[in-house]
């Protein structure tokens, strides 16, 4: 079994591990108060460019805090599906898991961006440092699903290539 684990599979587990429970909670404080969820660090540089450059009304401000739990909630989603589609050896071995997590690794990187580029307008230094901590993490996986060579076909009853204990 360990002999299946692709290191783009091991490294979306760990990214899943980090983002499932820090973008649910940060998605859910916006749930709950969307006001003051969006104000908090994670958010900041969306709140400070939607105030400053957009000039929404309260329920606009609310409509898109609520706009950006959503986004954060189907990141959240892709990566948990992701998590249950790697359970299955069949597959991890054929890759099938990787849609998923494609697509968690699109949105959120594309949403990092963005949180990168409204923190730099807005000269908030740590929601910065967070959001591109975040893009890299993110980009770093996609780099390695991209170089990352698909695995060779097995053949029924065949030992693993690479790791044989027989004498040849």
């Amino acid at each position: 079994m360990i002999g299946y684990w692709r290191i783009s599979t091991f490294n979306g587990a760990l990214l899943a591990a980090y983002f499932i429970p820090a973008w649910t909670i940060t998605a859910f404080k916006i749930v709950v108060s969307p006001i003051h969820g969006l104000y908090e660090r994670p958010n900041i540089s969306l709140a400070l460019f939607v105030s400053d450059h957009l000039q929404l009304s309260g329920l606009a401000t609310v409509r898109v805090a609520w706009l950006l739990a959503l986004g954060r909630m189907t990141v959240v989603a892709f990566l948990a599906a992701f998590l249950v589609f790697i359970t299955r050896a069949s597959a991890r071995r054929s890759g099938g898991c990787e849609e998923a997590l494609g697509m968690a690794l699109l949105i959120g990187s594309v949403m990092s961006f963005a949180g990168v580029l409204m923190a730099s307008q807005a000269g908030e230094t740590s929601a910065l440092r967070l959001h591109a901590a975040e893009l890299m993490m993110m980009l770093g996986t996609v780099i390695v699903m991209l170089i990352e060579r698909p695995a060779p076909p097995q053949q029924a009853g065949a030992a693993p290539t690479g790791l044989s204990l027989q004498r040849s």
